[in-house]
């Protein structure tokens, strides 16, 4: 078995994938310092995969937080398919030291991170267009899963609007409904009392400097009613002087 034979056997096995095509992993390991020209490297592998996966993860986060809005959906997968990320999944399947360099350049050197981005999203453009989209999907969600469940978990569950809306909508079969009881202070600084009702039950009002904060506060007494949150204690009071 000869070296190049011996790298692609090696990497296969890394990835837990077997490719139809092996040329399509060669190419997804050929980096453009090794590469004849720019077009025989893996840089429009890159492009591809990028895309793949931002597909995939959109498609998962679609499914897994149903009340979640576009803008915390965006928000988690942009964390999700960061370059760091990738760098990290891509340093974990240690792809970088099946990758051909030119001169100058060693598998065993302190490589740029970027460079092992890039090698995931080549490495995932492969796949897909070796195994078709399930393919990919099955790599990334097996590979990202750690990296899902950390951001989603972290990012979602500050989002109280979002859990409430959860919950009403699977345990009681009902919509969460949000409405401005006061507002106080001038033009310039605000603070608004919103409740929540949920059917025929409304929750304790909540204060807040905008609406949208006053909401997420209000959402939270209202899980923490429902028993889906734990009461938060109150400051305790300072002690008097003397």
């Amino acid at each position: 078995m000869n070296d190049d034979v011996k790298r692609l056997a090696v990497c296969q096995q890394r990835l837990g994938y077997s490719f139809t095509d092996l040329k399509l992993l060669d190419e997804a390991l050929t980096h453009s310092s090794s590469a004849d020209t720019r077009q025989d490297s893996n840089e429009r592998m890159e492009f591809l995969g990028d895309a793949v996966l931002g597909l995939v993860i959109c498609r998962e986060l679609y499914d897994r937080l149903p009340s979640a809005m576009e803008g915390e959906l965006t928000k988690i997968k942009s964390a999700v398919v960061s370059r760091r990320v990738c760098a990290d999944v891509a340093d974990e399947l240690r792809l970088t030291d099946a990758l051909m360099l030119g001169q100058g350049m060693s598998p065993g050197e302190l490589l740029p991170r970027s460079l092992a981005a890039g090698t995931i999203e080549a490495i995932l453009a492969a796949i897909y267009i070796d195994g078709g989209i399930e393919a990919a999907r099955k790599f990334i969600l097996e590979h990202f899963a750690e990296k899902i469940d950390s951001v989603a978990g972290s990012e979602h569950q500050f989002n109280f609007k979002s859990q409430l809306q959860q919950y009403a909508q699977r345990q009681l079969n009902q919509t969460p409904e949000y409405e401005l009881l006061d507002e106080k202070g001038p033009d310039h600084a605000k603070c608004f009392e919103i409740a929540v009702t949920i059917g025929s039950r409304t929750f304790p009002g909540a204060w807040g400097p905008s609406k949208k904060e006053a909401e997420q506060k209000a959402a939270r007494l209202a899980l923490e009613s429902l028993g889906v949150l734990a009461v938060e204690p109150e400051d305790e009071p300072a002690a008097e002087d003397g």
